[in-house]
C-alpha cells in the first residue's frame, strides 16, 4: 500500500499513537506534517523522519483553538504541498467516577476529542473540495470506548462515540465530493494517556479480562490505517473499524 505522493497531516503527533502513525505513513512514502500543542516535542520526530528520507515538517497546533487550525494547514501546505490525508488523532481523557467529574473537565475532553476533529476535518475537506481532490482521505482515531463503556471514562467514551457518528455524518455529506471519512477504533495500546493506569492493580485486572490477556501493539493498527489513508480505499467511506485484538468480545 504505497503512499508515494500522498501528503498527510497528523494531529496529536508529539507522542504515542500519533507519533507512531506519522512514522508508519512516512515509511510508506507519504510526506507528513506532524502537529500537536507541544511543538517542541515535534522537532526531534521531524528530524528523525527527515533523516530517514521522508519529507516532514513540525507544526504547533492546538485542535481546541479554531483560529489555529487554518494557520497550521497553511504552514503545512507551504512546506509540503496540498494536504490530501488527515489523521485526526489528537485526544485526551479525564479519569474518575462520573459523579466526581467536573463540567469543565467534561467540556475539555469534548473540545479536544470531538470538536477538534470536526474543526480539522472541516478545514481539510474545504481545501480538498475546493481544488477538486478526487482521493481525499480523513481517518478519525476513535476507540473501542466508542463501542462499549469503559469504567471511569464517561467523558472519553461519550466523545469517541460522538466521533464515530460524526464520521458517518461527514462521510454521507462528502460522499460525492471526493472525500472519504472513516473511523479507526483501537483497543488498548499502552500510551502516555493510559500508562499510569495500566500499571495499577486495576489495570492488571482489565488486561486479564481480555480474551487474549494482553495489550495490543501500536503496529497492529498499521495495515488498516495505511489502507484507509491510501488510494486503494476509494470505495470505503463511513466505515467504523475496530482493531482490538478481541478486546470487545
Amino acid at each position: 500500500m504505497s503512499l508515494e505522493g500522498r501528503i498527510a497531516l497528523v494531529t496529536g503527533a508529539s507522542s504515542g499513537l500519533g507519533a507512531h502513525f506519522a512514522r508508519a505513513l512516512a515509511q510508506e512514502g507519504a510526506a507528513v506534517a506532524i502537529c500537536a500543542r507541544r511543538g517542541e516535542r515535534l522537532i526531534s520526530l521531524a528530524d528523525e523522519l527527515r533523516s530517514a528520507g521522508a519529507r516532514a515538517i513540525a507544526v504547533a497546533m492546538d485542535v481546541a483553538d479554531e483560529a489555529a487550525i487554518p494557520a497550521a494547514f497553511d504552514a503545512a501546505e507551504r512546506a509540503l504541498g496540498p494536504i490530501d490525508t488527515l489523521i485526526n488523532n489528537a485526544g485526551m481523557n479525564a479519569e474518575g467516577a462520573a459523579l466526581d467529574l467536573s463540567a469543565s473537565d467534561f467540556d475539555r475532553v469534548l473540545a479536544v476529542n470531538l470538536r477538534g476533529p470536526f474543526l480539522c476535518a472541516r478545514e481539510a475537506a474545504r481545501r480538498m473540495i475546493a481544488r477538486g481532490e478526487a482521493a481525499g482521505r480523513i481517518v478519525n482515531i476513535a476507540s473501542i470506548g466508542a463501542l462499549k463503556p469503559l469504567p471511569g471514562l464517561a467523558a472519553y467514551c461519550a466523545s469517541k462515540a460522538g466521533l464515530v457518528m460524526l464520521t458517518k455524518a461527514l462521510a454521507r455529506e462528502w460522499a460525492n465530493k471526493g472525500v472519504n471519512v472513516n473511523a479507526l477504533c483501537p483497543g488498548y495500546v499502552e500510551t502516555e494517556l493510559n500508562a499510569d493506569f495500566l500499571a495499577t492493580p486495576a489495570g492488571d485486572r482489565l488486561i486479564a479480562s481480555f480474551p487474549r490477556r494482553r495489550l495490543m501493539c501500536a503496529s497492529d493498527l498499521d495495515a488498516m490505517l495505511l489502507y484507509l489513508a491510501g488510494r486503494e480505499s476509494g470505495a470505503v467511506t463511513g466505515g467504523v473499524f475496530a482493531i482490538d485484538d478481541g478486546q470487545l468480545l
